[in-house]
């Protein structure tokens, strides 16, 4: 053996294989390999440095402080839509979409490879916003980096769903104690028994992961970093595309989809009627399956975007 073949052979087959991928993609370069090495290698440190939540945090703040005195991010009002995202904005290299459960069921049950680069009338963000699924059925679940930065979290941990490769690999190479192999029928269970809790499903995308959607997240605004983020007007989660609609011939008022909400978008007017706040409302559906009544139901709403139609994009 040679030595370079030598040194080549003790860098990881996931790692050599994530590189090559990288390799072939039109935006490849060589920070932005570095970036999502990174942020896939140590998903932990990374998003719990974001999060502020990493005891590392403190020591650097006096640099991170620096950094957006320098380079400040640019932060829109909560009243803009999703689809008026500007190009320039922090999280246009990373960000989730919301998703209803049947759209997240559709993403994990998919069995054929889908190559769809360029989704600006679903994705509004400039840099992050391709569906290329290679191996679609490679599906681990991971322990959620957000919840696990907390110290007092949501149960269970394990629900971050990684889809395909080479991401799914890669990190579960790296993250063997934090990670294991599931079929897409466990992935699905995930799915609905976090939808039964009242999670949000994301699907997330970043630029640094080959551009691509990579993960489905089950999300909560007490732990969720994105979630956090959107509720102080950063924008890094796009609707799915609808609104819920409340019919009132139906609707009890008993507060029970106000109580699960996780966008607020739900709430009481001065009658004690429930409505909806269409600007704070991500069309997550969350509120349709815990109606007691069956009053609410997703309806499109063009100012949103266009929803995420898995069996469309095929």
């Amino acid at each position: 053996m040679t030595n370079q073949s030598k040194k080549f052979s003790i860098i990881s087959k996931s790692t050599r294989n994530y590189f090559n991928i990288s390799r072939k993609t039109g935006n490849f370069s060589l920070v932005k390999w570095i970036h999502g090495y990174i942020y896939a290698r140590w998903p932990y440190l990374y998003i719990g440095i974001g999060k502020g939540d990493h005891p590392i945090v403190r020591p650097l703040m006096p640099f991170i402080s620096f950094l957006t005195r320098v380079n400040p991010f640019k932060i829109r009002s909560s009243e803009q839509h999703a689809v008026d995202l500007p190009s320039h904005t922090v999280a246009d290299g990373y960000h989730g979409k919301a998703i209803p459960l049947q759209t997240a069921r559709e993403l994990i049950m998919v069995n054929e490879p889908i190559n769809k680069p360029d989704l600006e009338h679903v994705i509004p963000y400039t840099k992050a916003r391709a569906i290329i699924l290679e191996n679609p059925n490679h599906i681990i679940a991971l322990d959620c980096p957000c919840r696990a930065s907390k110290e007092e979290h949501c149960s269970p941990i394990d629900v971050c769903l990684v889809v395909g490769e080479p991401f799914a690999s890669f990190i579960q190479e790296h993250q063997p104690q934090k990670t294991r192999w599931i079929t897409q029928e466990e992935a699905v269970k995930i799915l609905e028994e976090e939808d039964a809790r009242g999670h949000v499903h994301h699907a997330f995308f970043k630029d640094a992961m080959l551009g691509r959607y990579y993960a489905i997240c089950n999300c909560c605004s007490c732990c969720c970093g994105a979630m956090k983020a959107h509720q102080n007007h950063i924008p890094m989660l796009a609707s799915s595309g609808y609104v819920a609609q409340i019919d009132h011939k139906l609707c009890l008022d008993c507060g029970t989809c106000i109580e699960y909400c996780q966008f607020f978008a739900l709430g009481f007017d001065d009658n004690y009627t429930t409505i909806v706040n269409y600007d704070l409302c991500m069309g997550c559906g969350v509120c349709v399956s815990k109606c007691p009544a069956s009053a609410i139901n997703l309806h499109l709403e063009p100012s949103k975007g266009m929803p995420l139609e898995v069996n469309n994009l095929i």
